[in-house]
């Protein structure tokens, strides 16, 4: 063994607990962190022919890099929907990089792995109510979720011309409808061959929301004379949080035959509250759902599951199976995730989630998603009652979308920018009704009312 190498052997607890040490402090100070990065580069080192072991590369990272590591986990870090990660989760995520488990198997030889991961989807099911008739996973984030289900999906519209797209590829291309969608939908159809641009737009109930119009889906779906389709609706869009009709479209799955999915990637968490459940009345009755981890579950960073209706497990194991891999064994002998989902290979990214979720249960969770939507109808009415901004939607859950009044877009940037530069706070340009705007997506365990104090003060300086 490589002298360095097996030097670190001999030292690995000491080196782990230095490293623990520098995270430590990092999260000790996280209050105080800048929320944005100094505009400073640094030259590139080369790699070294000789290794100086962990305790020299982490005396590197501390004189090179931790200075410019910004609190994307911290309180006031309201950009892009972030969430931060809770003390549990930290503690699965450790653990799951030291057990660096493969996983995949839930029966057989192969480890525990893929059982806690079902574990975890049924305890994930039970928080957001949703019904047992679902299965789910794992992946890295809404993009890979919503690829996942529209893979499925795609499968679907396939079998129901009599084609197996899997197999033989994508022979024509078929109608998908949505009003608002992510552009992780959109990157997804991309990937999978069914064109980013080809999606049905269909009006929203107004100019002013971004929620699908009903009747207006419903004459679209007429117009396709029972050819099947794929439907991609909200569960909280990104400026506006707004919802597309769960309910009534719940109501047309019964009278059309298509594929639903919803993009529920933060606003998921809106069933986790009795005061905002009403907003997802019906979306257990999709063919499946995306949610992202590391936004309101407060999980590390890349992490996401999805939800499909089990009747449909079929269809998953035919898109996702290793049919040429006759060494993983028959796909649909026994379960694996590895003919489940597009990855086969996989971090132990449900650990994370089980440990918070055991640690704080649906209470806990409960208690996160209302006090960040309490923090952010507080920041709408200071933005409401100032005579410097003002809001562009109204604040229906978590994010805040405004921008200032009187101002072209070059003002609201040179605002964005020195309220960023200060370090104080972190938010993202956005447009919404051909306006140039601001949003702030509150979903940290760690943001208090005192934050949203501070955050205004910054805004009033950034204007003065």
């Amino acid at each position: 063994m490589n002298k360095q190498l097996q030097y670190d052997l001999n030292n690995t607890r000491q080196l782990l607990t230095q490293a623990l040490e520098e995270g430590l402090s990092y999260l000790q100070n996280i209050n105080a962190a800048p929320t944005s990065a100094a505009k400073a580069t640094t030259d590139f080192a080369p790699l070294p022919t000789d290794g100086a072991g962990g305790s020299d590369a982490l005396s590197e990272f501390r004189k090179r890099f931790k200075d410019l590591m910004v609190a994307s986990a911290g309180p006031r870090y309201w950009g892009f929907v972030t969430g931060g990660t809770t003390p549990a989760a930290i503690m699965g995520d450790m653990l799951a990089t030291i057990f660096d488990q493969n996983t995949q198997t839930v029966k057989g030889h192969g480890d525990l792995s893929g059982i806690i991961e079902f574990e975890t989807i049924d305890m994930l099911k039970e928080l957001f109510s949703l019904p047992d008739d679902f299965l789910g996973g794992f992946v890295t984030g809404a993009t890979m979720s919503n690829f996942t289900c529209l893979g499925v999906a795609r499968q679907w519209v396939g079998k129901q011309k009599g084609v197996d797209i899997a197999k033989k590829g994508v022979p024509s291309i078929f109608p998908i409808l949505s009003a608002v969608p992510h552009s992780s939908s959109i990157k997804a159809l991309s990937m999978l061959g069914l064109g980013s641009s080809n999606i049905q737009i269909v009006k929203t109930i107004d100019p002013t929301r971004e929620a699908i119009d009903i009747a207006a889906l419903e004459e679209k779906i007429q117009l396709l004379n029972g050819e099947p389709f794929i439907l991609i609706s909200s569960g909280g869009t990104v400026n506006t949080v707004d919802y597309d009709d769960a309910q009534a479209i719940a109501g047309l799955k019964e009278k059309y035959n298509f594929w639903w999915h919803v993009d529920a990637a933060f606003g998921g968490f809106a069933a986790i509250s009795p005061a905002y459940a009403h907003l997802l009345a019906g979306w257990g009755k999709a063919d499946s759902i995306t949610v992202d981890g590391h936004k309101w579950l407060n999980v590390p960073y890349e992490s996401a599951f999805f939800f499909v209706k089990e009747k449909h497990k079929l269809l998953q194991v035919e898109t996702y199976q290793n049919s040429n891999a006759p060494y993983l064994g028959d796909p649909l002998e026994n379960f694996s995730f590895l003919n489940f989902l597009p990855e086969n290979s996989r971090r132990f990214k449900a650990l994370p989630a089980w440990f918070t979720l055991k640690a704080y249960g649906k209470e806990g969770y409960r208690e996160i998603v209302e006090r960040n939507i309490s923090q952010a109808m507080q920041l709408g009415e200071f933005i409401s009652q100032s005579d410097y901004f003002e809001l562009l939607a109204p604040v229906r859950l978590n994010t805040v979308c405004f921008t200032l009044k009187n101002s072209d877009s070059i003002a609201v940037q040179t605002f964005l920018d020195r309220i960023n530069d200060s370090g104080k706070v972190f938010m993202t340009p956005t447009f919404f009704n051909g306006r140039k705007g601001i949003r702030a997506a509150l979903v940290n365990w760690r943001t208090t009312e005192e934050d949203v104090k501070i955050v205004q003060k910054e805004m009033m300086k950034a204007v003065s």
